[in-house]
């Protein structure tokens, strides 16, 4: 078996694209509509780097995401990383 197939990409999981856009479903509307707008023109080309990006900012509060998507404040911690700020733009954008 080829070191490639150990894993599956994001874009070839039926079930990681689900639980993706599950984790997208905010209980904030605004965050909802940005991240699942997103979603639905790129999900199929995001890169690996760009799914870890959006799996780190489903992990912070609805409050803090939003914060974040608006740019009222910058990624610190654990989600201040190249691909973030990366991904935020797009998302800013969207």
């Amino acid at each position: 078996m080829s070191e490639f197939m150990t894993e599956q990409r994001h874009q070839d999981d039926p079930a990681k694209r689900a639980r993706l856009r599950w984790r997208a479903r905010r209980g904030l509307l605004e965050n909802d509509l940005i991240l699942m707008r997103y979603l639905d023109a790129n999900e199929a080309q995001m890169s690996d780097d760009e799914v870890d990006a959006f799996s780190r900012l489903m992990d912070l509060t609805d409050n803090d995401l939003m914060d974040l998507l608006l740019a009222r404040k910058e990624p610190e911690a654990a989600v201040d990383l190249p691909q973030v700020h990366a991904l935020l733009k797009k998302l800013r954008t969207a």
